[in-house]
């Protein structure tokens, strides 16, 4: 089961990303590194992670920032790995997108539970899949263009949705990992008229 998902390590720690490629790969986990954010969108450029393994602190973005671009185009699961062990920054990683936060130094049998949990997660639903240098999401099959408001059905027919539909269509599919409820969704469209 392992082998069929891509763990991205990003982290500028040599030493960090050697012993989590090590003990991953060992796990027969498919892994990655990346020193920074310019090398982690290259990965994205070449093979999609399952899940990205994501230090704050980093010589060029931090990793908050990191985060908080993947989610404008990706759904890919987030633990976040830090010597950062202030309550705040639990708080916001969780809160723009992180799916988990652990601090260094940590047990590498923990961070393995976390990494199978967040997979577990993530692999559960069929989320949809964008691509980042087209704003496209895919999700059961559908197409939904973003930037020319096309929605293609699975078989290949274009199916026309009036401006509205297409931005509640948008998003519920942007908004896929999150609950929302009537008056959330109302907001994301746009308003209650």
């Amino acid at each position: 089961m392992n082998k069929s998902f891509h763990v991205l390590v990003v982290d500028d720690d040599v030493r960090i990303c050697k012993l989590l490629n090590h003990y991953l790969a060992r796990e027969g986990y498919k892994v990655s590194t990346a020193a920074n954010g310019e090398q982690m969108r290259r990965v994205f450029d070449h093979d999609v992670p399952d899940l990205v393994i994501l230090d704050l602190m980093l010589p060029d973005e931090d990793g908050f920032t990191l985060a908080k671009e993947l989610r404008t185009w990706s759904d890919v699961g987030i633990i976040m790995l830090t010597g950062k062990t202030a309550q705040v920054d639990k708080i916001v990683g969780l809160e723009i997108g992180a799916d988990d936060y652990l601090t260094k130094p940590f047990d590498t049998r923990e961070l393995l539970a976390r990494v199978r949990s967040v997979l577990r997660r993530v692999s559960q639903f069929s989320r949809p899949r964008y691509e980042k240098n087209h704003p496209v999401a895919h999700f059961a099959g559908w197409t939904l263009n973003l930037s020319a408001h096309e929605l293609i059905s699975p078989i290949g027919d274009h199916v026309d949705l009036t401006n509205y539909e297409f931005h509640l269509l948008s998003a519920l599919v942007l908004n896929a990992n999150l609950v929302l409820d009537r008056d959330r969704i109302l907001d994301l469209v746009g308003g209650r008229d």
